[in-house]
C-alpha cells in the first residue's frame, strides 16, 4: 500500500489563526455581555448599570484590535458576524423557554424561562446599538489612524471609544430596559454605563490593546517569515 505522504503545511503556523483567535474572543464576549445585560445592578440609588457592562468595554477593545491589524473590512465582517451570532442565541434560547419541561423541574425551568424570555429584548437593543456603536468605532479609528499616521494609538482607541460608546449606549439602554426603569433611573443609567465603558477603556481596555496588538504583529511576521 503506497504511504500517502503528509501535508507539509498541516502542522505549520497558520498567519490566520491569530484573527481567528481574536474574533473567538470578540463573539464570546458579546454573546456573554447580552446574558449578563438582565441583571441591573444599583449603589446607593444612584448608580445603575447592567453586568454586561464589565464585560462589554472588553469585546470593544478586541474591536479596536481587529481595525488596527486587519482593517475596518475585515472588522466589519467579523461585526456583521457577530450581529447574526447574536441573532442565533436568542433564536436557540427561545426553542428552550417554549419546550416542554419536567414537573419536578419546574423551578430550574421558571429561572431560565425568566432570564431568556428577557434576553431578546436586550439582544435587540444590544444589536442597534452593537452596529451604530462598533461600525462608527471601527470606521472611526481607521480615520483617526490616516490621520495621525499611524502614531499614538491611544489617541484612536479612546477617541474612537468616546463616539462608539455613544452610539452604543444610549440606544441598547432605551430599547432594553423603557418601560422597566423610571424616566430618571433610565437618564442615570445611560449617563453611567456611559462613562463607566469609558473608564473601563482607558483604564484596563487600552493597555490591553497595545499588548496585544503589539503581540499579534509580531507573531504574524514571525509567521510571514518562515
Amino acid at each position: 500500500m503506497d504511504k500517502v505522504s503528509e501535508n507539509p503545511f498541516k502542522n505549520r503556523a497558520d498567519g490566520t489563526m491569530p484573527l481567528v483567535v481574536v474574533t473567538a474572543f470578540f463573539v464570546t464576549l458579546y454573546l456573554v455581555s447580552n446574558v449578563m445585560a438582565v441583571k441591573v445592578i444599583g449603589f446607593f440609588g444612584l448608580f445603575y448599570f447592567d453586568a454586561g457592562t464589565i464585560t462589554f468595554p472588553f469585546a470593544y477593545m478586541l474591536g479596536d484590535v481587529l481595525t488596527e491589524i486587519w482593517g475596518y473590512r475585515t472588522a466589519r465582517k467579523v461585526i456583521w458576524l457577530t450581529f447574526f451570532c447574536n441573532i442565533m442565541m436568542v433564536v436557540c434560547t427561545q426553542i428552550g423557554v417554549w419546550l416542554p419541561s419536567l414537573d419536578y423541574l419546574d423551578a430550574s425551568a421558571a429561572s431560565y424561562n425568566t432570564i431568556f424570555s428577557y434576553v431578546p429584548r436586550i439582544v435587540v437593543g444590544s444589536l442597534v446599538g452593537f452596529l451604530m456603536g462598533e461600525l462608527s468605532n471601527a470606521w472611526l479609528m481607521e480615520r483617526i489612524k490616516k490621520y495621525t499616521r499611524g502614531r499614538h494609538l491611544w489617541v484612536r482607541t479612546i477617541g474612537s471609544s468616546i463616539v462608539g460608546y455613544l452610539f452604543d449606549t444610549i440606544p441598547f439602554v432605551l430599547i432594553a430596559f423603557l418601560g422597566t426603569l423610571t424616566t430618571r433611573d433610565l437618564l442615570l443609567m445611560i449617563a453611567f454605563q456611559y462613562f463607566m465603558k469609558l473608564g473601563i477603556e482607558v483604564l484596563f481596555g487600552t493597555p490591553m490593546a497595545y499588548v496585544a496588538i503589539v503581540g499579534l504583529k509580531r507573531f504574524i511576521l514571525k509567521t510571514r517569515s518562515r
